[in-house]
């Protein structure tokens, strides 16, 4: 048993995912242990304001007669452990008692484990099964015939009534479109690699991983990625296949299908990191994935750490540009006022906000930004049962937005932008950060 430093200044850490273990999905152990982090969380209360389900842990504890964890029906823990999509803000920016305190709490983490327990025992609905499986529903909704049909029939109210009734998702929820040609196939021909190659600087260069949205719902932004970095001279290429990253299922707690996606994605992305270059994905939650999440679920496999050494955010590797003196600055265009909210998934990889830093480069351009939660939070803002509280979680950002003068609104992820926009009043448009360099760059 880890050992654990009562009043440690020791900066936080995280503990492997121990989901192999026979003990990880034991329910007496499993509901053990949420009693006892319900408990300590009742009594400090900092993250009220985070996600839905620490208001609902402190109503249920609330409505007892003794205030008391153990008075609490199991069954109704669910409601708590449904509502966190793991965004672990929690952990990052608020609970006192993480690791290495004696407490040793890892809120997301308990709570993932607590999904693995759930989809062991009862498995997938038909919603979820739908919804965190964004590749192969992209695959067939990419269908040329069937793409066309798709985005006209979203964008009816006929349409999203009868999407809401079939598969729950809610009728003023976002909804992406989908292309028939995607990022990947669309820039195959001189991209994508089957093997490592030496670039012609000799120097290594950035892998681009496209993840599911990017290849079929905004393929525009992995097109502006590649021309920012391409004027700035780094060579840039695919790996010859790309899998899903597997966040979706990690947040259903189907774990043993994030071990498949990583079965493929690895082997194709070790060899470039073996040879010295950088992976980049122009989505926060898929490069804290790699970053994080698989290490954690994987920690003695040494071409998962090597792979996460690899992944960086596309910004922090252009501020290490900067601070090296190689970021091309000739930039053409001024972009003015603009309103900035850092996704989750960025904000706990600890990074600073390097994408405001690069942003801010630019002549006459001035960011404002906002560490608040969208409420999209993966597939949770788009379902019928959550819909009210996202809406609820995104208002600090509606309200920042409103009460401003900016010429043009931008988040890290194109999903929480998607949803700032489904709630907004105000006709402010929505530009990914790195279409916005372009914009500046004049390409």
């Amino acid at each position: 048993m880890s050992e654990y430093k009562e009043g440690s200044l020791e900066a936080p850490i995280r503990h492997p995912i121990e989901w192999e273990n026979d003990n990880f999905s034991n329910p007496k152990e499993l509901f053990d242990e949420l009693k006892r982090v319900f408990d300590v969380c009742n009594g400090c209360r900092r993250c009220f304001n985070l996600c839905d389900s620490f208001p609902k842990l402190f109503d249920l504890i609330d409505d007892t007669p003794t205030g008391d964890i153990h008075d609490v029906e199991e069954e109704k823990f669910w409601d708590v452990i449904d509502n966190c999509y793991l965004c672990d803000i929690c952990f990052k920016t608020k609970c006192p008692y993480v690791p290495p305190h004696e407490f040793n709490i890892d809120f997301p983490h308990l709570m993932l484990r607590a999904k693995a327990l759930k989809f062991k025992e009862k498995g997938a609905n038909t919603q979820e099964k739908i919804l965190s499986n964004p590749e192969k529903l992209g695959a067939f909704l990419g269908i040329p015939i069937i793409a066309g049909t798709i985005n006209a029939i979203n964008n009816t109210k006929v349409g999203r009534i009868a999407a809401e009734k079939m598969i729950g998702i809610d009728r003023k929820a976002p909804r992406p479109k989908f292309y028939s040609q995607s990022a990947r196939k669309k820039l195959s021909t001189y991209k994508k690699q089957n093997k490592v190659i030496q670039s012609e600087s000799n120097k290594p260069g950035v892998v681009l991983f496209a993840t599911c949205y990017g290849n079929k719902n905004n393929p525009e932004i992995i097109e502006d990625t590649i021309a920012c970095y391409e004027k700035n001279n780094i060579p840039i290429v695919f790996a010859d296949t790309e899998k899903c990253c597997g966040m979706p299922k990690l947040e259903l707690g189907d774990i043993e299908s994030v071990a498949k996606a990583k079965d493929i994605n690895i082997p194709q992305l070790y060899p470039w990191a073996v040879a010295g270059w950088k992976i980049i994905s122009p989505i926060p939650s898929c490069v804290l994935m790699f970053k994080q999440e698989l290490p954690l679920l994987f920690p003695d496999n040494e071409e998962v750490s090597l792979v996460s050494e690899a992944f960086t955010d596309p910004f922090d590797y252009l501020f290490q540009m900067e601070k090296a003196g190689k970021l091309n600055k000739e930039f053409n265009t001024s972009l003015g006022s603009i309103f900035y909210q850092v996704p989750c998934h960025l904000r706990v990889q600890s990074i600073g906000l390097k994408t405001r830093d690069i942003l801010q480069l630019i002549p006459e351009t001035r960011v404002t930004p906002l560490e608040k939660c969208s409420g999209h939070d993966g597939t949770y803002g788009v379902k019928k049962q959550y819909r009210q509280s996202s809406v609820k979680i995104a208002k600090p950002i509606i309200r920042k937005i409103e009460q401003g003068d900016y010429d043009v609104f931008t988040s890290d992820c194109p999903m929480a932008g998607a949803q700032i926009d489904s709630i907004k009043d105000k006709e402010l448009n929505y530009l990914h950060p790195m279409s916005l360099l372009r914009k500046a760059y004049g390409i």
